[in-house]
């Protein structure tokens, strides 16, 4: 049987004792300052408010039974100031009841010691909760610094998409002249000039689309709200999809006029993005199926397609900026369109999601208020 590894020896801490006995306070003082850590001893709840409010500490040790305040009701206070509420407070009472470790827990205390005390516990329990707090300081950190890196990621994606939308727009404009007084009948590099064109066009609408998906993050994209008919927007999105890549067949299916109150524009470009997404996964000539209901004060968009479908595990990683899927061994890439739907759909107040089965087909749909 393996011995477990004991806990190292943490850094110095300063610990607020609270206690109205001088004896305990002494012994409990002894104790900590044999290991290093710094003690501050006082013996009322009023007085140790405000030595933590003065000095925050880094754990406090809590006798239960004072006069005047109670530790239960010392400890509800710290819990309520928001500079102390994530000190760890540690009781210290005679009663060894259920109910009274209960109302401990209750009051926001992590761990309970009962006197008399025994200093082999003591050492240990404070060495634990000094632990968790370090760690609990750590993970902190790391998370206010990934979300730093997080900003300036994207600060600098939006920097590069603005510089990028000149060049992008001018070169639009010459492959258009180009195109435009192109006299020979050199069929070669006129398929090159389309497929130029094609590229650039489709590099313009990912440059919009990464600036769209940041606005929308910071709730700085306006929407313009109207009542609107869903059949009509899923029409446009088609006419406007069917143009580009593979053969597709495409099927609308609405038996009732549906409107909801939405921004047509993001709505239809929604859709559109779902199409894409069908016809970029899915071998040609598959169908493609747009079905639009009302469930109750909701209106349901989906579109289902026959393509290799998505493991369960991922369906939710693919509304994820630049997210990655594993089918059938093949790194299949969301980029951004489905993440502007997601933001686009929840900035309305509805939901989007996915039911799929792996080698059947996929459908994705999404929810719209039929009104405010």
């Amino acid at each position: 049987m393996m011995t477990p590894t004991p806990l190292a020896s943490p850094p110095p801490a300063n610990i607020l004792i609270v206690d109205d006995s001088p004896d305990n306070l002494q012994l409990l003082c002894d104790l900590l300052e044999d290991q290093g850590h710094r003690a501050v001893l006082v013996s009322e709840g009023s007085l140790a408010l405000a030595a933590a409010q003065k000095e925050p500490p880094d754990l406090i040790l809590l006798d239960v039974n004072m006069p005047g305040m109670n530790g239960y009701e010392v400890c509800e206070r710290l819990k309520a100031e928001p500079q102390l509420k994530e000190i760890p407070v540690l009781f210290l009472s005679a009663a060894v009841e259920t109910t009274d470790k209960v109302r401990a827990f209750q009051a926001g205390g992590v761990d309970y010691i009962t006197k008399p005390f025994q200093l082999e516990e003591v050492t240990a329990r404070v060495r634990t909760q000094l632990e968790l707090r370090r760690q609990q300081r750590e993970l902190q950190s790391n998370n206010a610094r990934l979300k730093e890196l997080d900003h300036l990621r994207d600060d600098l994606v939006q920097m590069i998409v603005h510089d990028l939308r000149s060049p992008i727009h001018t070169l639009q404009m010459s492959l258009d002249l180009l195109q435009t007084n192109h006299l020979g009948k050199d069929l070669q590099a006129a398929h090159l000039l389309k497929r130029a064109k094609d590229c650039v066009t489709v590099l313009g609408q990912m440059t919009a689309q990464m600036l769209d998906v940041s606005r929308l993050e910071a709730g700085q994209m306006p929407l313009t709200k109207a009542e609107t008919d869903l059949t009509e927007t899923a029409r446009l999105a088609i006419d406007s999809v069917a143009a580009f890549g593979a053969p597709r067949h495409f099927t609308l299916d609405a038996a009732l006029r549906v409107r909801a109150l939405c921004d047509a524009d993001i709505v239809r470009r929604i859709i559109e993005n779902l199409l894409i997404n069908a016809i970029k996964f899915t071998p040609r000539d598959s169908k493609v199926r747009i079905e639009i209901t009302r469930q109750g004060s909701m209106a349901r968009v989906a579109v289902s397609d026959e393509g290799r479908g998505i493991p369960p595990h991922s369906q939710q990683k693919i509304f994820e900026k630049f997210a990655q899927v594993d089918v059938e061994n093949k790194q299949l890439g969301a980029g951004l369109g489905l993440a502007f739907c997601k933001l686009g759909v929840e900035a309305h107040g509805g939901r989007i999601g996915v039911t799929s089965i792996v080698g059947r087909g996929s459908t994705f749909w999404f929810t719209l208020p039929i009104r405010s």
